[in-house]
């Protein structure tokens, strides 16, 4: 199984062969999870079994359907979560704006302050501190994620930690190639105002270290 394609396997699927969709499924499920649980952010994380069940129930209901149409099995199931999560955000009332003109209306601020508790260079700096630095940046980085608008949220963690190529990116949220090029530009803005990321806090202690 391990050396067959995920469009052979669905194929294969289609075909009859359960033991297919059972290597898809551990293939995929890590993921796609993961996937879903970002996009839905904190105050629906609730619902995250419910989408990542219907989400593959999509995904046996349309095996019979099924054939390689451009885009491969991956970017198809994260296209079908994708648009499951759309509906619940939806429905519970949230409004999903998928336009580009807010972004070009008015600069972007974080709900909170950037963040720049940057730890101060040292030549030997104990193993723990930085392992807590790093776990409260990784902390920083997902909040942040929360505040992206849905679109750029979704550009983002489909193309920086599922790593679909900005072709593929496009394919699944059902967008032209430079709508998905913008979006992904304006998260990665965004993400660096909300952690500071310019680093110059940073820079500057390091500079007077070494003089």
């Amino acid at each position: 199984m391990a050396e067959r394609s995920d469009d052979e396997l669905m194929s294969a699927y289609a075909a009859g062969e359960g033991a297919a969709f059972e290597a898809l499924y551990a293939r995929h499920q890590a993921s796609l999870y993961r996937f879903i649980r970002r996009l839905l952010g904190p105050s629906l994380a609730a619902q995250t079994d419910e989408v990542f069940q219907d989400t593959w129930l999509r995904v046996v209901n349309a095996r019979a359907q099924w054939q390689p149409q451009g885009a491969t099995f991956r970017t198809w199931l994260f296209t079908l979560a994708h648009h499951r999560v759309i509906d619940l955000w939806r429905k519970s009332g949230r409004e999903v704006s998928l336009d580009l003109d807010d972004d070009a209306a008015a600069p972007w601020e974080p709900e909170g302050s950037a963040w720049q508790h940057w730890p101060a260079p040292a030549a030997a700096a104990p193993h723990a501190e930085d392992l807590a630095f790093w776990r409260k940046a990784g902390e920083r980085l997902l909040q942040c994620l929360d505040e992206l608008p849905l679109p750029q949220r979704s550009a983002f963690l489909l193309h920086h930690d599922d790593g679909l190529s900005l072709a593929d990116v496009a394919s699944a949220l059902d967008v032209g190639f430079e709508t998905a090029k913008t979006r992904l530009r304006y998260a990665m803005s965004k993400l660096r105002t909300c952690m500071g990321a310019y680093l110059a806090p940073l820079q500057s202690r390091q500079e007077e270290a070494t003089r």
